[in-house]
């Protein structure tokens, strides 16, 4: 028996609507905190909130870009969590544009003037219009209606949305950060590992 069977076989009973509840306790318990001005939040809660919401919505990229490889070299399963953490990310996503957009610069317009203006808000903005077909087509229907090769073309928008998403963070990060640099690092390693993927799987086919 290998060290992932038993984590697979309680995985298997584990719901995977679990990550869209323990992703809103979170979301919520954050936005908690920032109202009350707790920890981390007692000086700019806005911004703090800002980037918590980004943070965890980069780190959820990051996991669902690892279920595949992990599956491939540990035996690890996580697929029927692949959605659900697609979606999460999405959410934290769209909760730290909002957090943006109405807590901080507070108007339409100067979002606007932010995205033209500032190119790590150029590059953030660029990786949440790309999640956005990925979460509206992120259920069965969708993937019945499209198709499965069309569905699957689609959702390769994952991975120029992981990239940009990790270099949106490295680029507002102030001065010299090692965090920010990991995150791109794994991203680029991650969506650099499914292209070589890919490409082996197309070779026999060409031969």
């Amino acid at each position: 028996m290998t060290v992932a069977q038993p984590i697979n076989s309680v995985l298997r009973r584990l719901p995977a609507g679990t990550i869209y509840i323990v992703s809103a306790l979170y979301a919520c318990w954050e936005f908690w905190r920032a109202l009350n001005q707790l920890g981390p939040y007692l000086v700019e809660p806005i911004n703090v909130l800002e980037r918590a919401y980004g943070e965890i919505a980069l780190i959820l990229m990051v996991a669902g870009l690892t279920v595949t490889p992990l599956r491939k070299w540990t035996g690890l399963n996580l697929l029927k969590f692949r959605r659900a953490i697609g979606v999460s990310a999405f959410f934290f996503v769209l909760a730290h544009f909002l957090v943006f957009a109405v807590l901080d610069v507070q108007s339409l317009s100067r979002v606007w003037e932010e995205v033209v203006k500032r190119p790590y808000v150029t590059v953030g903005m660029a990786s949440f219009v790309m999640l956005i077909p990925l979460a509206m087509t992120s259920n069965n229907l969708s993937l019945r209606k499209m198709g499965a090769a069309s569905w699957r073309k689609l959702h390769k928008l994952t991975y120029p949305a992981a990239v940009l998403g990790a270099l949106h963070y490295l680029w507002l990060a102030k001065g010299f950060q090692i965090e920010p640099l990991i995150y791109l690092i794994l991203v680029l390693a991650l969506v650099g590992a499914r292209y070589v993927s890919l490409e082996r799987k197309r070779q026999p086919a060409s031969g």
